[in-house]
């Protein structure tokens, strides 16, 4: 079973390091790095991805907070969506229903949980088009994978940059996400793991990841329609 995503994670030493990226601008990716920084949106293989919001380096404020915040919101409305999508379609049975209706309200119990604490300043819904994922068991499976994976990843690496109160909050979530991961793993893997890689906890670690690398998974995907 292939990946439907891809996400390139730097390893613990060097994330603890970098929180978000070293600004390089040359390649495809930077240049839809410079979009989503900027507040903007991005064409992207004939696609149009907009709504992410600007992220700046700075110490940990409130400001800040609002920023990241509507950063895992536009997480947290992809998987909730794939999620609703993907059962309301009803690809899907046994243990891989329990799983996928239970991770659905669980997402969508963060959107309603980051929606509220941002109030006005809420980003809005994009639009999604997950194609096959959603409609074919093997592809939904694999996508879950990495989604899951990309969430801890993607709230791991902006934790050293939320106030404490927030992070508190955040905390609540990503340990949550972390579960979610784990789950999917056995389900997908179990019990034949093909190696320690595919095991639910594979390290003793979790890698954590820039922005610039969740903002080209984001754009790798085709997933974001506007």
């Amino acid at each position: 079973m292939s990946e439907a995503l891809s996400l390139e994670l730097v390893d613990v030493e060097s994330a603890k390091r970098q929180a978000l990226d070293d600004g390089s601008t040359s390649t495809r990716a930077g240049l839809f790095k410079k979009a989503v920084l900027g507040g903007g949106t991005f064409v992207a293989g004939g696609l149009l991805i907009g709504g992410l919001p600007k992220l700046a380096l700075a110490a940990p404020s409130a400001r800040q907070d609002a920023e990241i915040l509507n950063f895992a919101l536009f997480l947290e409305y992809l998987e909730s969506e794939f999620y609703i999508r993907a059962v309301d379609n009803g690809i899907l049975s046994g243990d891989l229903l329990a799983f996928a209706t239970t991770v659905r309200d669980h997402e969508v119990a963060h959107v309603e949980f980051l929606r509220s604490a941002l109030g006005g300043a809420a980003a809005a819904k994009p639009t999604f088009d997950f194609g096959a994922t959603v409609t074919d068991v093997d592809q939904f499976v694999a996508t879950s994978v990495v989604l899951e994976d990309t969430g801890v990843a993607a709230y791991n690496g902006q934790a050293t940059r939320l106030t404490k109160p927030t992070l508190a909050a955040a905390a609540s979530i990503v340990s949550v996400e972390a579960r979610h991961a784990a789950w999917i793993r056995h389900i997908a893997f179990g019990p034949a793991y093909d190696g320690a890689a595919q095991y639910p906890a594979p390290t003793a670690f979790d890698r954590l990841a820039t922005a610039r690398q969740i903002t080209k998974a984001v754009e790798s995907t085709g997933f974001v329609q506007g």
